[in-house]
């Protein structure tokens, strides 16, 4: 019977033996940094500001435009530069999530697409790639197009599935893209 406390004890022991700190950082004895001096702050103060010269005048400000002053902008090449061709295969978002090797300008680099959404976008980029591609920061599925934008939001190429694994097309300077997994 007293074997059993004896046993019980020791069990206790080593379980709260096993509760103690023992890990080592070598930073345990380096002292804290030093605290912040209290700095004097300067007065506040308050007033009216002076009109600016000349607001009462309408003279200094342009005339509003009159008429339609639309402006529209077209893809290098003109307007069916970004129409991808009649043999253009479907697109999903899905069917393009994930990495893929891109040829352009001479030179191969990685992209990286994901469903993370940014703007009207999806999340993307590219590592090692030269020129537009760079900038790269998002895309999006238009038609049978994807659309490949800067993180400014200005597209910098387009691209349509010419087979399962591959998409060709050209960057807005007019330089051949393609992606293939």
């Amino acid at each position: 019977m007293q074997f059993r406390y004896v046993v019980t004890g020791v069990a206790v022991a080593l379980a709260l033996a096993g509760c103690q700190r023992t890990s080592y950082s070598p930073y345990s004895n380096l002292p804290g940094p030093a605290p912040l001096q209290a700095q004097p702050v300067p007065s506040v103060q308050s007033g009216s500001l002076d009109a600016p010269a000349g607001a009462g005048d309408p003279s200094q400000f342009p005339a509003a435009p009159t008429g339609n002053t639309a402006v529209a902008s077209l893809p290098p090449g003109g307007a069916a530069a970004g129409a991808p061709p009649a043999t253009a295969l479907d697109v999903t978002k899905e069917t393009m999530v994930g990495n893929w090797r891109v040829s352009s300008a001479g030179a191969t680099c990685d992209m990286f697409l994901t469903l993370t959404n940014l703007g009207s976008g999806s999340r993307g980029g590219t590592r090692g790639c030269v020129g537009e591609l760079t900038t790269m920061g998002s895309w999006e599925v238009s038609g049978k197009t994807v659309l490949f934008k800067s993180r400014a939001g200005d597209v910098i190429a387009r691209v349509y599935k010419s087979a399962d694994t591959r998409y060709d097309g050209t960057t807005q300077s007019g330089q051949p893209v393609s992606l293939s997994r």
